[in-house]
């Protein structure tokens, strides 16, 4: 069945729903949209005729058959089109209580035309009815799933129009030079056309193409805000991965016990770090000189999960630092490299070869790892009786942490190290940057950066202006798709399904 006729089809029905979730509620609230939500207000709230819009009045709510009285509950009148799905529409606020709830929508469902509604149709309704675009109806869904204060700030954002400002202004810029390049098609042999509109065309372009490369240029930040900043505690055996976790978590998450391979398998946890969503992982303790099958899975594991990580803590043991360095004159920096090295993960922590400049740089963390992928701290401080080395090695050298997971002294210094790089690797929504979010989105304008190339390359010289301008229409094609301007019914099902049923 096409959109067309959904869309006819469901516009016959009034259409019901309501946050009444899994249990019981102070105040559950029953939304009815359609051509007949005035049903409901005649009906169900026995009004003679229809009260003041966007006001609430508390009235008995009764059976529409039997007269019984339901619930007492306010009730508001929002006709079409200044309501979210440009239908009539109408609240009922009843009490929470799964049999009140119950109660008042079967009593509903006792009125022609009324259905309970799909999940997302509301929203879906709101987005046909030209009330949301697309990026505004995902900035929705992101507020109802927000976790973290970050992500509400970047949620609410995309929902009040900051990138569809964005968008539709290069839409606006692609349609304007669009119909200047088919002006100059149609009528440039009349000599009608002013001389140089085709350069004019070929600098807003270029403009386009450069605002359009810095967007795609964020580093993921607004991807990896919505998705969450995909963290990993890595170390050797027994050097308090899981008790980190555990610390971080607030709860006994990870199974903590002096056997050296306690933990074979990735435990994921999510987790608000400085506000910004994380999800953490302990791994396996990483070392070479084991035979258990399981513990080698695990390893492996960890290896791969590094890889594909925002952020690595690496966790080394104080006291086995101490002791090594009061045997040897080994510095601090070597014993990270060589620790690094022995744990298998140089070729993903460390930097490319560094510069002599660079390696004597005060900055350890320059030194040894990358900086944006890498913290390092110190465990077990409290089994330490003299904390002057690893004080003077917290003072000269950034990015490095020591605390106790047993006293959780030095934890707040490192949740603010992590913040710090949480702040780097998600940046800081804001009204005037707005940041991609999906990766539909940055589908979509890689495929209209790649039609602007094609059209630079076709009108270069004495080329072929009619080709050229047949990629100027798949580039606002496809700045549309993001924006919900040129859709298909498969692409809005893909969005609408994760709302719940009460949006």
């Amino acid at each position: 069945m096409g959109l067309n006729m959904t869309f006819v089809i469901l516009q016959l029905y009034t259409r019901i729903k309501t946050n009444k979730g899994y249990g019981k509620c102070g105040v559950a609230v029953i939304r009815v949209s359609g051509p007949k939500a005035s049903d409901a207000i005649i009906n169900i709230a026995k009004f003679k005729s229809l009260p003041q819009p966007r006001h609430a009045l508390l009235r008995s709510l009764k059976d529409p058959v039997t007269n019984e009285t339901l619930d007492k509950g306010l009730v508001l009148w929002f006709p079409g089109p200044k309501s979210f799905t440009g239908e009539n529409s109408c609240e009922l606020q009843v009490h929470g209580g799964p049999a009140v709830v119950s109660s008042v929508l079967s009593a509903l469902s006792k009125l022609p035309g009324y259905r309970p509604a799909e999940p997302g149709e509301f929203t879906k309704r709101a987005f046909h009815a030209g009330k949301l675009d697309l990026t505004e109806v995902e900035g929705l869904s992101d507020l109802i799933h927000a976790e973290t204060e970050a992500q509400r700030k970047q949620a609410l954002l995309q929902m009040e129009g900051n990138l569809s400002r964005l968008y539709n202004s290069w839409r606006e810029i692609l349609l304007k030079n669009m119909a200047h390049v088919e002006a100059f098609i149609d009528f440039s042999e009349d000599e009608n056309i002013e001389d140089n509109i085709m350069n004019v065309v070929d600098n807003n372009l270029r403009n386009l193409r450069s605002l359009i490369q810095n967007h795609l240029q964020d580093g993921r930040c607004g991807e990896r805000l919505r998705d969450g900043v995909r963290t990993v505690i890595v170390g050797e055996p027994n050097v308090g991965k899981s008790s980190l976790l555990n610390v971080l978590c607030q709860r006994p998450a990870a199974i903590v016990t002096p056997i050296p391979g306690t933990t074979r398998d990735v435990v994921e946890l999510n987790v608000s770090i400085g506000g910004y969503p994380v999800i953490i992982a302990d791994t396996a303790g990483l070392r070479s000189d084991t035979d258990d099958v399981v513990e080698k899975e695990g390893i492996s594991r960890a290896h791969l999960y590094v890889q594909q990580a925002d952020l690595v803590i690496l966790v080394i043991d104080a006291t086995k630092f101490i002791t090594q360095l009061n045997g040897s004159s080994a510095s601090f920096a070597n014993f990270v490299k060589d620790y690094v090295k022995e744990l298998g993960l140089n070729n993903v922590l460390t930097k490319n070869k560094l510069s002599e400049s660079e390696i004597s740089t005060s900055s350890f963390v320059y030194e040894v790892v990358d900086p944006e992928k890498c913290l390092i701290v110190l465990n077990k401080t409290d089994l330490l009786h003299d904390l002057e080395e690893v004080e003077r090695i917290l003072q000269k050298h950034k990015g490095v942490s020591a605390l106790s997971c047993k006293t959780e002294n030095g934890i707040p210094y490192l949740i603010d190290m992590m913040t710090d790089n949480l702040t780097t690797l998600c940046g800081n929504p804001s009204r005037e940057n707005p940041c991609l979010t999906q990766s539909r989105h940055r589908h979509h304008l890689t495929d209209c950066l790649f039609c602007l190339d094609k059209y630079f390359e076709l009108s270069a010289g004495e080329g072929d202006t009619v080709l050229a301008a047949e990629q100027l229409r798949k580039a606002l094609r496809c700045i549309g798709k993001i924006t919900g301007h040129v859709s298909t019914e498969e692409v809005l099902d893909v969005i609408f399904r994760d709302f719940c049923v009460g949006k």
